[in-house]
């Protein structure tokens, strides 16, 4: 299985000028855990996350100032649409995210989560519930 079997391709964007409570209400809308921050003034994107967001209000920080430029990650590592899952669970799980940007040259072409290869390798049958031993007898 692919990268391109499980992305979501439509893709949540947000400014660095979001406030992080609008870019939370933007994410809980939609239901994902992450949006691409698209800034015009800058070279590449980055990615805002539900952690980010938690980590800002477990110091203390006001939602309704910080802002998505202040909390993003931008040294972001990026999938192709071939990647195996394997490769792309192994990134994360090495890189320590949870999401990564697919990218097919220069454009943006989705954004796969840990949740999207999982929800991908349940449904394929790859991971399969281990039987106990008295629904084995």
């Amino acid at each position: 299985m692919l990268v391109s079997d499980g992305m979501t391709k439509e893709i949540m964007t947000v400014g660095p000028g979001h406030t992080l409570r609008a870019a939370a209400r933007l994410m809980a809308n939609r239901g994902v855990g992450a949006a691409i921050v698209v800034d015009p003034e800058s070279p590449g994107l980055a990615i805002i996350t539900e952690r980010d967001i938690l980590h800002s209000l477990g110091a203390g920080e006001d939602p309704d100032k910080e802002i998505v430029d202040n909390h993003e990650t931008s040294d972001v590592i990026y999938a192709m649409p071939d990647w195996s899952l394997e490769e792309a669970a192994d990134t994360m799980l090495r890189g320590g995210f949870r999401h990564l940007i697919v990218t097919e040259g220069p454009e943006v072409v989705g954004l796969i989560s840990v949740r999207d290869i999982v929800r991908v390798w349940t449904e394929c049958g790859a991971i399969t519930r281990k039987t106990s031993a008295s629904e084995a007898a």
